[in-house]
């Protein structure tokens, strides 16, 4: 493939090792989501439904709310100490969590603190995975010049997937073969150790050196301001881009889409599967872990797929298929009769996502380098906090009044504003020249 052939030997080992590190991290975040139908039962007090769908929803919220501060914190670290420091401590950050949840005593041992305890585990682990998902397209969008960035961006996508894939399998195991649940955080700890290590062999990006250069320069010049006029250095100032709204506010609606898809795929049937076709807990597990083998084949379709098509075209196909999907899913909740049907409406729900995968590369291009990290992170982090928010928690009262229908009031103006905010992109690719640029030939 041409993306491969196109990169240099730095350039591929730095892909390689941004892969196994999201693996990784994104094995250990996603182990308690899909862990959550088992997990809350041992870690949270019984309650009426009404009153545990709130607090499932609590929990599941719980590794959001708190991102947008970790991309603070982790984008200022990315933007002014570097990017290839800010993956590394979030990979550590995510072993750690991971260490405590795997010997965090149950709510029958402790009580409530170890409900509490856990959510600080998970909050940790949110504010984590925010320098790392965005510190790593990042770096690989920096690292790897037009048009061999979309698709080596893509892959990093490709490796969340792939570890949100193996912690559903490995729950999946631990539930069916009755093993100790804790056996599986042991995993992911150790798993996310490795990870960090490795990464210690990765270099600073390109684009971030020159921008440190440039500063330095600038900061030198500004000292010669006392010496006569001719002889004074002119700061050099390309680093200070100017900060464009519009490009702000298009970067958040796209990335409304992708938690309203995971949450309607993963999250919102798991009481049908429970209540209406008697699924077990472990039942569930499994049939998640065939949804994460959709969703991971489709990543790897769309990720091959930037290298012929400019990867804007591929997410606004995908959105307006998306638009359909959602204007019909009332009436596709109200005549599921087997799990089969349900499983085919997730399964295209994952296949027509709303996410920026794999146009992300794209995307990080038009917001300005030296605060790339913090604002890429920060509207990431709040579009999973809000919408999250929004879904789990709106989902659950606007269902009451209107029925399935509740799920138009959400999920309408979100696919609407996805593909306002992809045209919008496109326009942008088009002044700049790159959209009709030819890509690479498989």
């Amino acid at each position: 493939m041409g993306l491969f052939s196109s990169l240099n030997r730095e350039q591929k080992e730095a892909l390689g090792l941004l892969q196994i590190g999201t693996f990784l991290e994104y094995f250990d975040l996603m182990l308690y989501i899909h862990m959550a139908v088992l997990l809350n039962e041992l870690f949270f007090p019984k309650t009426d439904p009404h009153t545990a769908s709130l607090l499932t929803a609590f929990a599941f919220c719980s590794t959001y709310v708190m991102r947008p501060v970790g991309a603070l914190i982790f984008g200022w670290l990315g933007d002014n100490i570097g990017r290839k420091s800010t993956i590394i401590i979030t990979t550590v950050m995510m072993s750690v969590s991971c260490m405590i949840m795997a010997n965090l005593p149950t709510y029958a041992q402790i009580g409530i603190s170890a409900a509490w305890i856990m959510t600080l585990c998970r909050i940790a682990q949110g504010m984590s995975s925010m320098g790392e998902i965005m510190g790593a397209g990042v770096y690989m969008a920096e690292t790897v010049p037009r048009p061999a960035s979309y698709p080596a961006v893509a892959f990093i996508a490709v490796a969340s997937s792939l570890g949100s894939l193996a912690a559903v399998g490995i729950a999946s195991l631990v539930t069916s073969f009755l093993l100790n649940w804790r056996l599986a955080f042991w995993i992911g700890a150790g798993l996310g150790l490795i990870g960090a290590v490795a990464r210690t062999r990765l270099r600073e990006t390109p684009d971030f050196l020159e921008m440190k250069r440039q500063k330095l320069k600038e900061d030198i010049a500004a000292s010669h301001n006392d010496l006569p006029e001719k002889e004074r250095q002119p700061p050099s100032l390309s680093w200070k881009e100017r900060i464009r709204f519009p490009n702000l506010m298009s970067f958040f609606l796209i990335y409304c889409g992708w938690p309203l898809t995971f949450y309607l795929a993963f999250i919102y049937f798991n009481p049908v599967l429970k209540g209406s076709f008697g699924y077990s807990s472990e039942e569930i597990i499994q049939h998640n872990f065939f949804l994460s083998v959709i969703l991971l084949i489709s990543c790897i379709f769309y990720a091959y797929l930037s290298c012929r098509i400019h990867p804007i075209k591929i997410i606004k196909i995908r959105g307006t298929v998306a638009l359909l999907l959602m204007i019909a899913m009332p009436f596709l909740v109200q005549t599921m009769s087997s799990p089969l049907q349900l499983f085919t409406v997730q399964s295209l729900l994952l296949l027509f996502q709303l996410s920026g995968m794999p146009a992300d590369a794209v995307f990080f291009y038009h917001l300005p380098i030296s605060r790339r990290v913090t604002y890429a992170g920060f509207l990431f982090a709040v579009t999973r906090a809000l919408i999250y928010v929004i879904t789990s928690f709106g989902l659950v009262y606007l269902e009451s009044y209107f029925g399935p229908f509740g799920i138009w009031f959400i999920a309408l103006p979100i696919t609407f504003a996805f593909l306002y905010g992809s045209s919008y992109f496109e326009s942008l690719e088009r002044k700049t020249g790159h959209f009709l640029k030819p890509l690479y030939k498989t």
